[in-house]
């Protein structure tokens, strides 16, 4: 019996080579050729989630490398007219950085505090109303800092789902191919292979970068909330120090 199987090995073969005689190339646009409607639609899906992960990493890019930049020239600046007494100096030179995190948060509470006028003795209340400006305007800062980044996480745990959604689409087409074509050549199930390989391939493509630079920008963030927890908490010092004077 043995000796009769490995007879009909070559005629095996043989047929298996004729069914796979249909060449199926790996170009984008052949792959793309052999995809069905459901998974041309997922590979367009993928392509305008990198679309829009790219677009969020150069605005986060760019934004953050302003804010940095400004904060560096505004730190010194604000903090030597604050220690010789020049508030509106002070609030002149955080105007001028639109772009600095720190600037934005000292100048509400410079703001704040100079709205009591700037006569008689600084009360208990201007302090902590300006305080309490200081924290807002945190608030609202941080939310600009995380502007996109919602959007990135998503994009970078949902992708791979969507790839793998099209992965089972393309075996499935496999299948139906073998039993439509009633042959296992490699021809029959090629074209579903090759679909499931694209969008596998495209939704890792586009979820790694998303998930890397999602880390990296958050990091960011944190150590913006950071700096402007210390500039606030020693402008509140400054006020406080201003009204034992």
């Amino acid at each position: 019996m043995i000796l009769a199987h490995l007879a009909q090995t070559p005629a095996s073969l043989a047929l298996f080579l004729q069914d796979s005689g249909q060449a199926v190339g790996f170009s984008p646009m052949e792959l793309w050729g052999h995809m069905g409607n459901l998974a041309k639609a997922v590979v367009i899906i993928l392509f305008i989630m990198s679309i829009w992960s790219l677009a969020v990493i150069i605005d986060r890019a760019l934004y953050f490398s302003a804010a940095r930049k400004q904060s560096r020239e505004f730190a010194p600046r604000v903090a030597g007219a604050l220690k010789e007494g020049r508030l509106d100096e002070a609030i002149k030179v955080a105007d001028r950085s639109k772009k600095s995190h720190l600037a934005e948060v000292v100048t509400a509470g410079l703001t704040e505090f100079r709205s009591f006028g700037s006569g008689g003795a600084i009360t208990e209340e201007q302090v902590e109303s300006s305080k309490r400006a200081l924290e807002r305007s945190e608030a609202i800062v941080h939310a600009k800092l995380k502007k996109g980044l919602g959007g990135l996480a998503t994009i970078g745990s949902t992708a791979p789902f969507i790839g793998l959604f099209g992965t089972v689409v393309g075996i499935l087409n496999a299948f139906q191919a073998i039993a439509t074509q009633k042959t296992s050549g490699i021809g029959a199930v090629a074209g579903g292979i090759s679909e499931a390989l694209v969008t596998t391939a495209f939704g890792l493509l586009v979820a790694i970068p998303a998930v890397m630079t999602f880390n990296y920008f958050t990091n960011k963030v944190e150590a913006f909330d950071v700096e402007m927890d210390n500039s606030s908490s020693e402008l509140v010092d400054y006020f406080i120090k201003q009204s034992h004077r």
